[in-house]
């Protein structure tokens, strides 16, 4: 076999028998082949083919011809061969692990709902017999044999019916349980209450008080999962332990509404599963207060009292203490007022976070690994989370105050207030809403429009501090301070900050800091900070944008994408109908409890998302390095230095010129205008009008066959402009042949009177010599990248209209455009590529479901500036080799990024041992506390 050939090894043999081990003797043969991929990798598939017996009269067992085995050589992309596929021990071992495993029998097991449709006259009939007293009813009670068997307890084990004396007495330490009573014709309600059943607090169950006080009028309300109860309920008053009324009740797990006479409390059960559903389903507690009001009574006739606004409060307060209990505040020797701002926040274990998760000399760290102690931002606003103007901050009071997600509020106000008269800039780029709109979006009887954010771009984790209410739109003034609150104090060397509006928002932001903070430095160069717009909001920005602030073009980013913040919003947006009705700081506080509980979530499940996320991207990273060393190889040396440093240093900011973008037709122009001034200083003058230079001459008529190309496809729906759009195209063909012939005699005025204005020949210089091939070649270049550009605009349209969109006019005037430069430029002798229709799509889409990142670049979006002989082709080649080396070092650098990522997390985890042991409170409850977080972040 010959150097330079990939090679396929086709097998063919019988399958196993899987229960005598022997080969089957059916025809069917499995047809194995492996196929070498050239840098060390072997992929086998397999397939089975029946083989047609031979016709043998004495044999009573047929015989099949055996197929044998054979090689196949075809030309291979790479130069060497796996030398493995010529072991025949790994042949062998291959062909084992390729068999297919064997199907097993189905069971009744395989369709249990069918199955259970059999039984299920067996399920309603016992949950009939369950609403009586059985089939075979007891005559007494099962405990002491002499009462009427005439209660039943609904959430004990199992069935036992007892009398009251007993009932009561086995619910002592159970008295929530739903207790059903037999009249005589049907099981009616009854509870243990007015059974005689009294709740003693402050002792152990079965151990009276000497002196209890009853509870506000002999009533109590309790809420559980199982409903809404009333109970009575005694406190100690004896004075064998000090206790208040509030401490008795939460040792007995019982969360009271109130700190002054409580008459109202929740089980601590109750409160974890409303906080549960709230985080998984965004369930509101009002629909979660009426599921326990139908199941303590569904059908309205013994409505139970309401306790809704003191769940309201419950609910918040619980959620306040468990923040701060998960935070180690409750371990603080001074106490939850020694909190600092964005302590209670779950900080992203994956970033870095100096003194928590850093390796050692992490500053020192050679400039080529300096990405890796990055940190990534991304900003955002939601416009759906809106507060409609009622309470105030004196009336709901947020309870965090700064301590987790939310900035301090009389802070953030203060100088939103300081800042209101200044005025929100216009966007130079393309119409952006969040700028142009910014001071436009309030409506009225709303006191919030939405809220910002600042998250971890990379794991979509909310950065302490970083959340604020937004007052009218997405102003400068609100995202600046969130930025800034997000930053303070931060010690990386660089910062990656992703904005949709990034191309607006940075420019005069060190100015606006110092409004700020006179103190803030971060800005001033020490550290490195480059802004970035999200990839999926980047196609909407002029062309200059699409290169500066890509991600895929931006060294030391990995593969982020800058969508995160979108991502997180998805999370929280079920909660808006509830928010806006909410008060401001109890919709903080919801928010805030509801950002902490996303942060946990990925923080507990971070390690399998990084290590999916390595393995695609080491994957990948294999395939685009090796065919980006395939295309190098293709190219001549001295080019790719001349490529590398340009690139290496527009990427270092030493130089402004862009490597991925070419030249366009006002560049060619200038360029010809410069030619020919270096033909007056040299006494080389061939103009016959001192206003029509031959460059002019060239301009202008390009332009006017711009105009007359697009006579041809004008619409049915466009003829009612018809006649003004003659009468303009004949001014400007009458003024063209006036300077036309200056330098070309020009045909009799007469004859071109007798066409119409879009059938006359214009005589143009492609058509008559090839004095014009520099600029027309550029024409070509130019209709080609403003037919991008109109396709571009098209795409990200597309994703709201459905491609139902204006613009298709302005599409195909480029590619009418292009396609008449290119006539012109063959007729000149010049080349450039063909222009189909299929080719007229936008050249991020590239191939259908691949994003821009991943795109290997086909049609016309492989010629760049065109194919030309010299410059163009080289132009082209240098685009895609630009390309092709981010695609490389994009997934290389994430493979990185990963890797580090997961040492981080590592670390951080590590440095949690200590967690809770500065000072223990409530007995030994602090030391276990302590121990079971570490157990869990060892895990």
């Amino acid at each position: 076999m010959a150097r330079g050939q990939s090679h396929k090894l086709q097998l063919y043999h019988r399958p196993t028998n899987p229960r005598t081990g022997g080969t089957t003797r059916t025809g069917r043969y499995k047809h194995t082949m492996y196929s070498s991929l050239g840098d060390g990798r072997v992929k086998a598939s397999a397939s089975y083919i029946r083989v047609k017996p031979k016709k043998v009269a004495s044999a009573e067992v047929p015989v099949f011809e055996e197929p044998h085995v054979q090689w196949r050589e075809e030309p291979a992309l790479v130069n060497e061969a796996d030398p493995r596929l010529f072991d025949p021990a790994y042949v062998e071992h291959l062909a084992e692990m390729s068999l297919e495993p064997t199907k097993r029998a189905r069971t009744n097991a395989d369709e249990p709902l069918a199955m259970w449709m059999l039984e299920s006259e067996v399920f309603l009939e016992e949950m009939i017999t369950l609403e009586g007293r059985g089939w075979d009813p007891p005559k007494c009670c099962c405990d002491c044999l002499s009462g009427p068997a005439d209660h039943e307890c609904l959430d004990c084990l199992g069935r036992h019916l007892r009398c009251a004396e007993c009932i009561v007495e086995k619910h002592r330490e159970n008295p929530l349980h739903r207790i059903k009573y037999w009249n005589g014709s049907y099981f009616e309600d009854r509870t243990l209450k007015t059974l005689g059943l009294r709740i003693q607090l402050g002792h152990r169950p079965g151990v009276l008080c000497m002196n209890p006080e009853t509870s506000f009028n002999s009533d109590f309300t309790i809420l559980d999962n199982r409903g809404i109860f009333s109970v009575t309920l005694d406190f100690c008053a004896c004075g064998e332990r000090a206790q208040s009324r509030t401490a008795q009740l939460l040792r007995a797990r019982l969360f009271p509404a109130t700190v002054e006479n409580p008459r109202t409390a929740a089980t601590f059960r109750v409160l974890e599963t409303l906080e549960m559903l709230s985080y998984t389903s965004k369930v509101s507690v009002f629909e979660f207060y009426q599921a326990l009001s139908r199941l303590t009574d569904n059908t309205k006739m013994n409505t139970p009292p309401d306790r809704y606004p003191q769940l309201l409060r419950m609910i918040r307060e619980w959620r306040y203490l468990k923040l701060l209990k998960h935070a180690g505040c409750g371990h603080n020797p001074k106490g939850i007022s020694a909190a600092q701002p964005g302590e209670c926040a779950v900080l992203c274990p994956a970033c870095p976070q100096p003194g928590k998760n850093m390796p050692q000399g992490w500053k020192r760290a050679p400039q080529e690994e300096a990405y890796l102690h990055s940190r990534f931002l991304a900003i955002d606003a939601n416009f759906r989370l809106r507060r409609k103007d009622v309470s105030s901050d004196a009336v709901d009071p947020s309870l965090s105050k700064g301590l987790s997600y939310f900035v301090e509020e009389l802070e953030y106000k203060k100088y939103l207030a300081s800042s209101s008269t200044a005025p929100e800039p216009k966007s130079t780029c393309s119409r952006h809403d969040a700028v142009n709109l910014a001071s436009s979006k309030r409506n009225g009887g709303v006191a919030a429009t939405g809220v910002g954010a600042v998250v971890c771009a990379r794991h979509d984790f909310r950065l302490p501090n970083s959340v604020g209410d937004l007052q009218f739109g997405e102003r400068y003034s609100n995202m600046d301070y969130l930025f800034y609150k997000s930053v303070q104090g931060t010690e990386v060397m660089q910062l990656f900050v992703s904005y949709d509006i990034a191309c607006q928002w940075s420019i005069h932001l060190k100015k606006r800091m110092f409004t700020i903070d006179h103190t803030f430095d971060i800005l001033d160069g020490h550290v490195n900070i480059k802004f970035l717009v999200p990839k999926f909001h980047l196609p909407a920005h002029v062309a200059a944008c699409r290169t500066r602030y890509s991600f895929n073009f931006t060294k030391g980013v990995g593969r982020t994408d800058g969508e995160a913040p979108e991502r997180g919003w998805s999370e929280v947006d079920p909660l808006a109908p509830s928010t806006k009705e909410m008060g401001p700081g109890s919709r903080r506080d919801t928010l805030d409890f509801h950002f902490g509980d996303s942060n946990w979530r990925k923080m507990t499940s971070l390690g399998l998302t990084l290590m999916r996320r390595l393995k695609i991207a080491a994957s990948e990273m294999v395939d685009y390095v090796v065919a980006h060393r395939e295309l190098e190889a293709s190219l001549p040396n001295a080019s790719l230095v001349a490529w590398r440093d340009q690139i290496e240093a527009w990427e270092e900011g030493r130089t402004l010129n862009n490597p991925f973008e070419v030249t366009t037709k006002a560049t060619a122009r200038r360029e010809l205008s410069e030619a020919e001034a270096r033909d007056l200083e040299a006494g080389k003058d061939i103009s016959l009008d001192e206003n029509v230079s031959p460059s002019v001459l060239i301009s202008v008529g390009m332009d006017l066959e711009t105009e007359h190309k697009l006579w041809d496809h004008s619409k049915d729906r466009q003829r009612t402009r018809l006649q003004l759009r003659t009468n303009a195209l004949k001014r400007k063909i009458d003024g063209w042949f006036k300077i036309l012939q200056l330098y070309i005699p020009p045909e009799s005025e007469s004859a071109r009177n007798e066409l119409p204005p879009h059938k006359i020949q214009l005589w143009l210089p492609s058509a008559i010599g090839k004095k014009a091939t520099f600029i027309t070649n550029w024409q070509a270049y130019e209709s080609l990248d403003a037919l991008r550009n109109n396709l571009r605009i098209r795409s990200h349209l597309f994703k709201f209209k459905d491609r139902f969109i204006r613009g298709q006019a302005a599409t195909l005037a480029h590619a009418i455009e292009y396609r008449a430069a290119r006539s012109a430029l063959v007729s000149l002798g010049g080349e450039i590529a063909i222009l189909a229709d299929s080719d007229k799509r936008e050249i991020s889409e590239g191939e259908f479901g691949i994003s821009d990142g991943k795109q290997n670049y086909h049609g016309y979006g492989r010629v760049g500036g065109g194919w030309g002989k010299d410059d163009s082709l080289r132009d082209a080649l240098r685009i895609e080799w630009c390309k092709s080396r981010a695609r490389a070092a994009r997934f290389t650098e994430e493979v990185e990024l990963l890797m580090e990522e997961m040492r981080r997390v590592q670390r951080f985890l590590a440095g949690r041992k200590n967690f809770g042991k500065r000072k223990d409170r409530g007995g030994m409850g602090g030391v276990a506390y302590a121990n079971r977080q570490a157990l869990c972040d060892a895990r």
